[in-house]
């Protein structure tokens, strides 16, 4: 195929300064969405099992996402238009006290939460194969061309809203006996923030403009300076020798909202 032909590119061909349009592989974002998810009172499945008897009071310490399956399928009678199935598993660190002024206990733990969406996706009833093994698009066995878009979902790291000691109940074990556990158990009850956005894409070859290949003018050179001399180069830091006020550090974020971070990188004390 000869995409110099096109309109596009004999347009571009004709400007000066090496001005052209030639064809790339993008993967294009038909539908996207942003969320804003509270995922209230989801219990944390403990590492260690069931919480100890002895911890009276539990914090959050961290709150990370380790993983998100995803399923996609069409909607019916929406032709384009595709369901996208998330489970999020988020791992928690947790600070257990007997009592307020002890010593705490790090715990770790793990959270599920499941959410859905709808997005358009567009139509495809081709297949792609490249040499590198990989290819998309599948045939079923009634000889019909299945081709999903690609859905990928962002997420900034999850705040930890509440958290707190309850009771659940607890999962069937076929070795025990019936009698032998109490139906409920203690554990970390969660509450979580989350902001996710989410896209459907798929590989399309489109024509964009562009200028000539261009070569760095910045040289690889090595500082040979003694440390001394790249010490006094240095600026010096003011603001670390000047505490900022809380209306200080409203101003600095957006909305002047105070954002409590995750707190991974915290001494327990």
């Amino acid at each position: 195929m000869n995409f110099d032909t096109s309109p596009m590119a004999d347009e571009f061909d004709r400007r000066p300064g090496g001005h052209h349009a030639v064809p790339i592989k993008v993967n294009r974002v038909f539908d996207s969405c942003s969320d804003r998810d509270c995922i209230s009172n989801v219990p944390v499945i403990l590492d260690s099992g069931e919480l100890p008897c002895n911890v009276q009071l539990v914090k959050s310490k961290c709150v990370r996402v380790a993983d998100v399956c995803m399923r996609i399928e069409p909607v019916p009678f929406n032709r384009g238009f595709y369901n996208i199935d998330l489970t999020f598993t988020f791992r928690v660190e947790l600070l257990a006290y007997t009592c307020a002024c002890d010593q705490p206990k790090v715990l770790h733990g793990t959270v599920y939460a499941s959410k859905s969406s709808i997005l358009y996706g567009s139509e495809s009833n081709t297949q792609t194969f490249y040499s590198n093994g990989c290819h998309v698009g599948a045939t079923d066995e009634c000889c019909e061309v299945i081709n999903l878009p690609t859905a990928n979902v962002q997420v900034v790291p999850p705040l930890a809203l509440e958290t707190k000691i309850g009771t659940v109940c607890r999962q069937c074990d076929p070795c025990q006996k019936p009698d032998t556990l109490p139906p409920t158990m203690r554990t970390v009850i969660m509450t979580l923030g989350l902001f996710s956005v989410i896209e459907l894409t798929r590989p399309v070859t489109i024509m964009v403009p562009t200028l000539d290949y261009n070569i760095p003018s910045k040289e690889c050179t090595i500082d040979t300076e003694t440390p001394c001399a790249v010490f006094d180069k240095m600026r010096f830091p003011t603001e670390e020798f000047s505490p900022q006020t809380l209306n200080d550090n409203a101003e600095h974020r957006p909305g002047g909202e105070m954002h409590p971070g995750c707190g991974c990188d915290r001494p327990v004390s």
